[in-house]
């Protein structure tokens, strides 16, 4: 029996993050042993992660070999004059414009303008010296490095430029597309230095990961290097049997930042609750997660107030169960062209959760055509406010009726274990 092959991933979040960001590598590895690899992680010592979740510990495989090293973190810096606008920014948060206090400007000037691609940028320079020698000691040739953070491409850059090695590249964002890029306050040379060092990292990787059809179709417009989609997916988690909600439950789970904010869902709400006595009486908004003021003040506004369950940020394994007990689950991006490569992370552990998803999207979405295809909900756009109230409605009724299920179809491929496959896949032919 051959040995496995040895992989280096870098990574900047991991358990005890909480949050999207770990799920993906942490599951990545727990599969690979499986396809003949042995992966060995390199992560920060002391990092500074706005979420954490200590109960994602227990998940990490035991066939993982962790290497850590020290990171410098500016925002534990920053946290001395606002330990909350710094946790926000960094966890994407970004204060509407108009609201924006001057501490919060001076952040966002900072974080894009000083920290350049982020404020991860001061782990490359050591990664790199200690990497180097890893590489060699353990002898290891192939070296993934995912982002966002985005800095950390450069440590695999560099080493691309020093060693012979296959590098190959994972976003699990955009880079300069993603929707925030526009919100840093970039002076044209910083917009111009981001850029710059996309189109570098992108022509001189082996090969590069993406996320969604269209971020693909993005980076073929800078580079000829291939580019594969493996998505997100979902695992099969043991979670603890929970009945469903009692109340007429639309539940969001994970972020709802500024941007992302449903107006047109709150107004066809207010109009349901001020229409139907039967329906205020069931209805519950569910938010786990971190929720923006700004999406706050406009339930407010529109009168749905008292029917708001903010419930903070909460365990992955409780997340899971929520998701079940749920009615509906809610799955809301932004309204803008940019954001219409973003497929939820959470969305392929709603599509197993045997609930309906409703979507609200950009036209194009990418996850619209998942959603479609599994059959396990209905996307609108941001125009079609009577065919979403009318949705809601139908919903509610089969509510009622004890009858509101989901029959979904194809959904192995987007398992964890079938997407690691194509990722063994990909590590095969590129060795």
């Amino acid at each position: 029996m051959s040995s496995p092959k040895k992989i280096l991933i870098v990574s900047y979040y991991w358990p005890p993050a909480g949050g999207p960001g770990v799920q993906r590598w942490l599951k990545f590895v727990k599969y690979l042993p499986d396809f003949g690899y042995e992966p060995h992680v390199y992560i920060p010592e002391n990092p500074t992660y706005p979420l954490l979740d200590e109960k994602l510990l227990s998940e990490v495989s035991e066939k993982a070999i962790i290497v850590k090293n020290k990171i410098f973190e500016p925002y534990g810096f920053a946290s001395v004059f606002s330990k909350k606008k710094t946790k926000d920014i960094s966890s994407g948060i970004i204060p509407n414009k108009k609201k924006q206090s001057f501490v919060e400007k001076a952040m966002l000037w900072i974080r894009g303008n000083i920290f350049i691609p982020d404020a991860r940028i001061f782990w490359v320079k050591p990664s790199i010296l200690f990497l180097r020698k890893y590489l060699v000691e353990n002898n290891i040739d192939t070296v993934i490095t995912t982002g966002p953070p985005h800095s950390l491409h450069l440590i695999g850059l560099q080493l691309k430029k020093e060693m012979h090695i296959n590098w190959i590249t994972d976003f699990r964002d955009p880079w300069t597309t993603i929707g925030y890029h526009k919100e840093l306050k970039l002076s044209n040379w910083a917009a111009k230095t981001h850029k710059k060092l996309e189109k570098e990292v992108l022509n001189s990787c082996d090969s590069i990961i993406v996320t969604s059809p269209t971020t693909k179709k993005e980076f073929e417009a800078i580079t000829l290097k291939p580019i594969s989609v493996i998505t997100n997916g979902y695992d099969e988690e043991k979670t603890i049997k929970r009945d469903r909600d009692e109340k007429f439950t639309l539940a969001h789970i994970g972020s709802l930042l500024s941007e992302r904010n449903p107006l047109i869902l709150w107004r066809v709400l207010n109009e349901l609750v001020a229409e139907n006595a039967l329906f205020a009486s069931h209805f519950e908004i569910k938010l786990i997660g971190a929720v923006s003021n700004e999406v706050v003040s406009s339930i407010k506004e529109h009168g749905l107030e008292k029917y708001m369950n903010l419930m903070g940020y909460v365990s992955h394994e409780t997340a899971l169960q929520e998701q079940k007990s749920s009615q509906i689950l809610l799955l809301i991006e932004i309204n803008s062209p940019e954001t219409k490569c973003i497929i939820p992370g959470k969305l392929f552990e709603y599509i197993v959760s045997e609930r309906p998803i409703l979507a609200l999207g950009p036209v194009g979405a990418d996850f619209e055509e998942i959603i479609k295809s599994t059959n396990t909900g209905v996307f609108f756009t941001y125009n079609e406010k009577e065919a979403l109230k009318s949705q809601i409605s139908i919903y509610f009724e089969s509510f009622l009726m004890k009858n509101l299920s989901v029959h979904a179809v194809g959904l192995q491929k987007y398992s964890r274990k079938s997407l690691t496959g194509d990722l063994a896949r990909l590590l095969n032919s590129d060795s």
